[in-house]
């Protein structure tokens, strides 16, 4: 099964038909998210726990409705009614309303491959609606216009958690913080070692040039001739090739930072190159 399908089946289980201002609240929401034409509303999927919830719904509001098999999917049909919602302004009400709509036409991708939630709507209007009850909640959402529908969607992973926590997925949050954190544990582990990686690769490139410019000079009969401090740090790269400027500053009679190493061994390629 699917990540968006686990969350619908979640959201499927939660208990709110003690409140029928919720209930009414929810199927609102799957409305939002529906085509509707003439007296008759339709509403096509193939989630068994979308219809399911969908059934519970209209069941107690005690709306008459029929279900047939279309394909693959279930398809409920009932006469359009008019839903009066009181006290909008109530946090329930307004979680009620998203999360019908997530129900009726939202998805989530599974978070090991990317971070993506989209419910798409009937109409501009009723797109603008939902964006300004989730903006109620401090969640960002941006909107997509696609040829037959109108969309509001999130990517960025801090915020889908957060949408989740507001429709009631619990369960479903703690997974995808589980997911979302090792996640980006292991992209930081990666850039970890891209960039030592890389600073081993400068290291190793800068050690073959000095290297190179101290064999030139000794095979020039020119090392004698060098200053003290100069030979010192010479002999210590060649037996040390592999050695990082830090540790060569250590090695040394008189320690020296590694800008003091840097400062001699850049001396030593220009001597090498006259």
């Amino acid at each position: 099964m699917s990540f968006s399908a686990n969350v619908k089946e979640e959201l499927s289980k939660i208990n709110i038909f003690g409140n029928i201002e919720i209930v009414k609240a929810e199927l609102y929401g799957y409305l939002l998210t529906t085509n509707i034409k003439d007296k008759k509303i339709k509403f096509l999927t193939e989630n068994e726990y979308n219809i399911n919830r969908l059934n519970k719904l209209l069941n107690k509001l005690e709306i008459n409705y029929d279900i047939k098999m279309q394909g693959k999917n279930y398809l409920i049909t009932f006469n359009k009614s008019e839903i009066k919602l009181k006290n909008l302004e109530n946090a329930d009400i307004q979680k009620g309303i998203v999360r019908g709509a997530f129900l009726g036409s939202g998805s989530i991708t599974d978070p090991n491959t990317r971070y993506h939630l989209e419910i798409r709507l009937e109409s501009e209007e009723n797109r603008k609606e939902l964006v300004e009850i989730i903006n109620n909640f401090g969640i960002e959402v941006k909107t997509l216009d696609r040829k037959y529908s109108y969309s509001i969607y999130i990517k960025d992973g801090e915020e889908i958690s957060k949408f989740l926590a507001l429709i009631g997925a619990n369960s479903s949050v703690l997974k995808y913080e589980d997911i979302r954190v090792l996640k980006e544990t292991k992209n930081n582990v990666n850039r970890k070692v891209n960039c030592e990686t890389a600073n081993l690769n400068k290291t190793v490139t800068a050690s073959i040039i000095q290297v190179q410019a101290i064999e030139r000079i000794i095979k020039q009969k020119r090392f004698n001739g060098l200053p003290k401090n100069l030979q010192e740090i010479a002999s210590l790269r060649l037996e040390n090739p592999d050695a990082t400027l830090a540790e060569l500053g250590r090695m040394l009679k008189t320690p020296i930072g590694k800008s003091g190493v840097n400062h001699r061994l850049k001396k030593i390629i220009e001597i090498s190159e006259d």
